[in-house]
């Protein structure tokens, strides 16, 4: 088949885990025998993404328009216009396309995107985050989960104490995006990285058929070697802790260093890889000759890093649809240590062995588990054919030759 993967999270010289997702499934299906080409923006070249951006196929960049502030932040209140404009030009860029391909995949944050596209479109796209029906993209406000429905309870997300204009025209905002969202979804083909992301969507749309689930992938195989080339190398006695995140309240560091520093084992040592609002904060707090900042990683470190870790430590206490990095610290073999929240619970599929992803109720029981943990606890491999970029694909092709309207 012939494939346009669609991101404007491409290409960047700080690829999150949704870039990531995207070009490893490009490489996949490449692997698999189809023809595929991306279009991403035109910030930067492909090759600011390093060995990840060579898929094997041509990149476009002309996406654009969608760091537009529409005055938002100024007025206090969200504008209901700004993201129908934006999902109106993404989809007359990517027509500009469309008739070169069989089936055309996006991955990014204009769910509203297919609402307008034609209906005879084969489209496809991926939601990995809450954005469908949360303007923050993650369900997460005054250091807590979100779980209204309430629309106007949204003006609160851009203004602290919004007056009577900015609460009705930011809940305008919400209610004619999250229309577009369910039209959209309605007239072609939607997956969603975990069931959470889907069942947690129904509490604003309202029950339907709103999509399917196919998991977040990793390159299962690297992953593996470099598991492989980590265990050559010389023991150590050291407990060594290992963070990937952005440093920002809904990923949970700072919570997670709090409950632990003042338990902070001898032999235990913390690194953390990640920048964000947060780091200076962070590092004036918590850094020590026993916890250390590493600031922004490539990919390639982070995993090496990881690789060569005792435990990985997943510390968000939003709801991670379907983290990335829990399932490479599964992958690389290491015990990984996370809060029993959103798509998370899920992954435990993927576990080489009981126990071996350790989900806890809150932080303190978290960091209690981490530090009796024994280290020399050791797992080996998940069984095959799960979690890989490869096996997803096989579920994708299936959606790839559905009628492009789904019936509902």
């Amino acid at each position: 088949m012939r494939i346009l993967i669609v991101s404007e999270d491409i290409p960047s010289p700080s690829m999150g885990g949704l870039a990531k997702h995207a070009l490893t499934l490009a490489r996949a299906l490449v692997r698999a025998g189809h023809e595929v080409d991306i279009l991403g923006t035109d910030q930067h070249p492909i090759e600011v993404c390093g060995d990840e951006g060579k898929f094997g196929g041509r990149f476009f960049g002309e996406l654009n328009g969608h760091h537009a502030g529409w005055k938002e932040i100024s007025f206090g209140m969200f504008m209901p216009p700004k993201r129908t404009a934006i999902a109106k030009h993404f989809a007359k860029i990517i027509m500009r396309h469309a008739a070169g391909y069989d089936v055309i995949h996006y991955h990014g944050h204009i769910p509203n995107v297919a609402r307008y596209l034609p209906a005879d479109i084969n489209f496809v796209q991926t939601r990995h985050d809450q954005g469908s029906d949360c303007f923050r993209h993650t369900r997460f406000r005054d250091d807590k989960i979100c779980k209204s429905a309430d629309p106007a309870e949204c003006a609160n997300c851009i203004r602290l104490h919004p007056n009577p204009l900015q609460r009705v025209v930011s809940k305008a905002a919400v209610v004619r995006f999250r229309k577009e969202v369910a039209e959209s979804f309605s007239t072609h083909k939607t997956v969603f990285v975990s069931d959470m992301l889907r069942k947690n969507l129904a509490r604003t749309l309202g029950p339907g058929n709103w999509g399917t689930t196919v998991h977040n992938f990793v390159d299962r195989p690297a992953l593996e070697r470099l598991r492989d080339a980590a265990q050559l190398l010389p023991a150590s006695s050291d407990f060594h802790v290992f963070i990937a995140a952005k440093l920002y309240p809904a990923k949970g560091v700072r919570q997670f260093l709090a409950a632990l520093a003042p338990q902070l084992p001898s032999n235990m040592r913390v690194t953390i890889a990640g920048d964000g609002a947060d780091e200076a904060k962070l590092r004036a707090e918590f850094e020590s000759g026993q916890i250390q900042f590493l600031g922004w990683c490539s990919p390639e470190k982070t995993l090496t890093l990881a690789a060569t870790c005792t435990a990985v430590v997943v510390p968000s206490v939003w709801e991670e649809p379907c983290a990335t990095t829990v399932l490479e610290g599964l992958f690389l073999g290491k015990p990984t240590f996370a809060l029993r929240r959103g798509g998370t619970p899920e992954l435990a599929i993927y576990a080489a062995a009981p126990g071996q992803l350790r989900l806890h109720a809150d932080m303190p029981s978290l960091v209690a588990d981490l530090v009796s943990f024994d280290p020399a606890t050791t797992f080996g491999k998940a069984p095959e054919g799960l979690g890989s970029a490869d096996s997803a694909v096989q579920q994708l092709m299936q959606i790839y030759r559905l009628p492009p309207v789904p019936a509902h």
